[in-house]
Parts: C-alpha cells; sequence; structure tokens
C-alpha cells in the first residue's frame, strides 16, 4: 500500500475490482495448485481479498523485493514448489502463470523458473523492461535493464522481455535471504541475479503475452482501457 509512485496501488479500481483481485483470478485459473495465498503487511490488502473469498498470509513490512516476501511465507506454508505472481500485474495471463512452473514439474533437477516473451521494438531502451539472455537448453545466462544481447552485428534474433513471474524450489527460496544481496543485484536492481550469482539456474519457458505492469496512476489509465477492449469484467 505504500507505493512510492502509486499509493494504495494494490487496492486500485479496475472496472469493479481491486488491481490484486484480477492477479488472484489469472492464478486460479492456471490450473497449478489450489494453494492459493496473497502475501502482504497491510491489513487493507487483507481485507480486501478476504472479502473476494483469497486466502491471506500477513508478513512482515521491510522486505525489499517480492522474493524476500515469498521466502517468509515459505517458512509458513509447506511445499516444494512455490510461485511468485505479483500483484501489479492485472494482465498477466494464466498461461504464463503455468510455463514458470511447467519444468519444475517436470524435471527434479531445476530449481527455478521464469518466463519470457519477444520484447516490444519500442521497449528495447527502456530500463523498466527487463531483458534476458538464455543458452541453448533454455536457462538465463543473464537479465539486464540494458537491451541484450548488444547488436555489434546485425541481429539475428529477438530480444527477449523477461516476465515478472518466478517458480521456486524450497531450498534455494529459504536460502535467499541467508546470502544476502549481491553485486550483480545491487547494480541492476534485479532480485534474480542473487540466485544466478549463487549458482542457481533459472529456465526459461516463453509465456503467453506480454503485458503491462502498473507502477502509476497513469498506467492504470492505461490498463482500464486495455481492459475494456478486450472485454474484461463484460
Amino acid at each position: 500500500m505504500g507505493a512510492t509512485r502509486f499509493p494504495g496501488k494494490p487496492l486500485v479500481d479496475l472496472l469493479g475490482k481491486p488491481m490484486v483481485q484480477w492477479v488472484w483470478e489469472a492464478c486460479t485459473k492456471s490450473g497449478i495448485s489450489s494453494e492459493i495465498y496473497i502475501a502482504t503487511p497491510d491489513e487493507e490488502i487483507q481485507a480486501a481479498a478476504e472479502g473476494f473469498g483469497a486466502r491471506v498470509i500477513m508478513t512482515r513490512h521491510d522486505h525489499v523485493s517480492g522474493t524476500d516476501r515469498i521466502a517468509e511465507v515459505a517458512t509458513k506454508v509447506p511445499g516444494d514448489i512455490f510461485l511468485n505472481v505479483q500483484g501489479d500485474e492485472p494482465l498477466v495471463q494464466a498461461g504464463s502463470i503455468a510455463a514458470a512452473a511447467q519444468p519444475l514439474v517436470a524435471d527434479a533437477s531445476l530449481q527455478m523458473g521464469s518466463v519470457w516473451t519477444e520484447c516490444p521494438e519500442d521497449e528495447y531502451d527502456n530500463p523498466a523492461v527487463v531483458k534476458v539472455v538464455t543458452d541453448l537448453a533454455g536457462d538465463a545466462l543473464y537479465f539486464s535493464r540494458h537491451c541484450i544481447p548488444f547488436p555489434r552485428n546485425p541481429r539475428v534474433g529477438i530480444v527477449k522481455k523477461h516476465l515478472g513471474i518466478y517458480a521456486y524450489r524450497r531450498e534455494p527460496l529459504l536460502a535467499f535471504n541467508t546470502w544476502g544481496a549481491s553485486e550483480l543485484e545491487r547494480t541492476e536492481q534485479l532480485e534474480q541475479l542473487r540466485f544466478m550469482e549463487h549458482g542457481v539456474r533459472i529456465r526459461m519457458s516463453q509465456g503467453a503475452g506480454s503485458e503491462l505492469a502498473v507502477d502509476t496512476p497513469e498506467q492504470a489509465d492505461q490498463v482500464r482501457e486495455m481492459m475494456a477492449a478486450r472485454g474484461y469484467g463484460a
């Protein structure tokens, strides 16, 4: 609720529902799990979430990132795989949520998963849009706010945009807080780099689409227009 650029944004009204409800509904449609919780430090969000039927886990106020918050959840909820879907992504697709988790379900050796989609050219130089490069197996090589790979020669492949959905096994998630912020993480302000610096592979899967996260009131207006055009809430 204390977002600097948009105070109260998780509960902003989008076509008659608070933003966090749209995210929760996408999670329920993903078919991945019946164990779905809204993790929050705010009593206002707790009340709203329980009002539309969601289960809530109250967490500390001092978490720096979503992964820090999910790591606390993992100390309270049993499970092998945890998914982190951020509450400011009201247009997130159920297919993207499923895509993040599926590799871990299929391969017990994988420790972490996430998703990418093709980056629009007008977002190449936007530092708010995170890019990822992958190896031939589909594992992330690096994430950056810069456009990677740099086109020293004519570009022969697509630019991959990272969608901020994560699946983690319990062990690396619990280890996350014990490692402390890493050098690359502090430089790029990207928490997933902490895992990579500690040798955790992140298997990247193609997501169902690139959608707009809400960080400002202006973006909330854009999302309302997109939702209305797509028939959301009809």
